[in-house]
């Protein structure tokens, strides 16, 4: 890269809106199995906008709940540590996401791939030695967030790499390299490390395409949703290419991404997760979406 793109990219960085505190909290407190719930509780109810998004999740239909929750604590026990945390991440990470751009980004069918990425890397993790569900989901829910930066600080140079990839049938990330000198992998990967979000996480964002990629659980893991979620068609984030598995990660999780496919189960569920959180996108879930609390 010049001088100049560098200054650019990483004055794009700095201008992305800091992670909540409240949610980097919760991943925090619930990295420990034995989180009390109430302790979770209270880091919710400090944030009333975050309280209250997650309430109309919790209470829309697809959960299908016989009564409506309205209150933290009760949402807290009835859907469990975990998915509250995976939800007030997702959330968060959809809050921060414009609804337009000037590159012409779909950003609904964005969030699509990343939520669908995120559930299935869920899964795909707990069948996978030391790999951790939701340190998987996290990663997969923010694996392309890089493409926001360009989307939103580079409209000009995304949407010529997008058309590139589309017209020529090559993968986004080889056409940006090509247009700006750079990938999204690489700046989604400096955007969560100013973010604060743990190396392996950093790194899981970072090393997403090439046949040499470090051989680490996290990276296998969500390589694979990844392209299982292109294969599937669940959202698209601009990418027409699919991958195949290193050899390592064919190794590490049992079997190429047929196989996978074939072992993944619910797989409408992916779909249906993220057409809920979607239309956090405006700023508030669509009456479809969620039920008013």
């Amino acid at each position: 890269m010049n001088h100049e793109l560098t200054r650019k990219l990483a004055a794009a960085v700095e201008a992305m809106p800091a992670f909540p505190n409240s949610v980097r909290k919760i991943i925090e407190l619930t990295s420990n199995i034995a989180c009390p719930p109430k302790d979770l509780v209270q880091v919710i109810d400090t944030d009333p906008v975050l309280a209250l998004r997650l309430l109309r999740v919790v209470n829309s239909s697809y959960y299908g709940l016989a009564s409506r929750l309205t209150s933290v604590s009760h949402a807290v026990v009835f859907m469990g540590i975990n998915t509250i945390k995976n939800l007030a991440l997702s959330v968060a990470a959809i809050g921060m996401m414009p609804a337009r751009n000037a590159a012409g980004f779909d950003v609904q069918q964005y969030l699509q791939h990343s939520l669908s990425t995120a559930g299935i890397a869920k899964q795909l993790a707990a069948r996978t030695a030391d790999a951790d569900p939701n340190d998987c989901f996290m990663a997969g829910l923010l694996h392309d967030f890089g493409k926001v930066v360009f989307a939103q600080c580079m409209p000009a140079e995304f949407a010529l790499a997008l058309e590139m990839s589309k017209e020529y049938d090559l993968s986004l990330h080889l056409t940006l390299r090509k247009v700006a000198g750079v990938d999204h992998a690489s700046v989604g990967a400096a955007l969560v490390e100013k973010w604060r979000f743990p190396e392996p996480l950093v790194e899981t964002i970072r090393y997403q395409y090439g046949p040499d990629l470090p051989d680490t659980p996290g990276i296998a893991v969500v390589f694979a949703a990844n392209q299982i979620s292109k294969k599937l068609g669940l959202g698209f984030a601009g990418n027409v290419c699919i991958e195949t598995l290193t050899p390592a990660m064919t190794a590490r999780l049992g079997g190429d991404l047929d196989h996978l496919i074939g072992q993944l189960t619910n797989l409408g569920r992916f779909s249906q997760e993220a057409k809920i959180l979607v239309p956090f996108a405006d700023g508030e879930p669509g009456a479809a979406a969620a039920s008013p609390v």
